[in-house]
């Protein structure tokens, strides 16, 4: 082992899926699990995956942030099937490929449940995991920008490790989601699951909560209240947002290759585009 904790020693290679498994990656008809399909991203990439008429879409929920009417216009669709169900809790069922995004992603909603949060993200990614290697489904999990903590290195590239406090008031999801990874990727070596992973950072778009606390929707909230949008000393912060569409089309995108963006933009910039309109 190297001094800065990089296991230098030859590792096996992760065994390969059968001919028959990998060959479902690539067909036309797909039978696709969303996992948080309720939610702001879930509702959206719904949206993308029900484009392809030949796909079959499935999205469990348990409705602790995410709503029904994000997925009303297809609720009734042959294609499509809206289970109310808890990822700490098992799923036995017949997929190709596997969404995972269940997980409260505002810090409202996680700080409220702590223990609740990184069961999910934990428990959950486990459940989905086992799911994957029973079936032979291609998985991606949807991290976040949070698994580098409080970042000494600005923009983050994938080999920055972060840094972390594991036992902060934010640690429920970020520690959760950097478990969440190396489960995918210990999945990945040891039983040949075939793995995505997507790091979002910061989203935004039709059917964020408005009171979600975070930067876009709080300066929304504010100018729709006439409030002054308030922006935290000393203003100099970035954040790299993307789109909600956008974010979708990646994360697509991402079961079948690999896709980053180093765009930051100054949260001022949000302020003024947010005041003037």
């Amino acid at each position: 082992m190297s001094a800065n904790g990089t296991d230098n020693s030859t590792s096996k290679k992760p065994p390969s899926p059968s001919p028959l498994r990998f060959s479902k990656f690539f067909q036309s008809n797909m039978r696709i699990l969303v996992t948080g399909g309720a939610g702001f991203i879930g509702s959206h990439l719904v949206d993308k995956l029900m484009e392809n008429e030949k796909n079959e879409v499935i999205v469990v929920d348990n409705y602790f942030t995410g709503t029904k009417d994000n997925l009303k216009k297809w609720i009734g669709h042959p294609r499509f099937e809206l289970i109310r169900h808890d990822v700490t809790e098992p799923l036995l069922i017949e997929v190709d490929q596997i969404y995972h995004l269940a997980c409260p992603a505002s810090p409202i909603f996680y700080k409220y449940n702590p223990v609740k949060t990184i069961k999910t993200n934990v428990i959950g990614t486990l459940n989905m995991l086992g799911l994957a290697k029973r079936v032979g489904a291609r998985i991606l999990l949807t991290s976040t920008s949070e698994v580098y903590g409080d970042p000494l290195e600005h923009p983050q590239t994938e080999s920055y490790w972060g840094n972390v406090n594991p036992i902060g008031v934010r640690s429920c999801y970020d520690e959760g989601k950097r478990v969440a990874e190396t489960l995918m990727f210990d999945y990945h070596r040891q039983h040949g699951i075939e793995i995505r992973i997507a790091r979002i950072f910061n989203t935004y778009g039709p059917r964020m909560n408005i009171d979600d606390g975070r930067v876009v929707s709080n300066f929304i909230a504010q100018a729709l209240r006439n409030e002054p949008l308030t922006v935290q000393l000393p203003g100099t912060q970035t954040r790299s947002f993307c789109y909600v569409s956008d974010m979708v089309r990646c994360s697509n995108s991402c079961s079948k290759s690999n896709y980053f963006t180093y765009e930051c933009h100054l949260i001022l910039i949000f302020f003024v585009l947010i005041n003037q309109g």
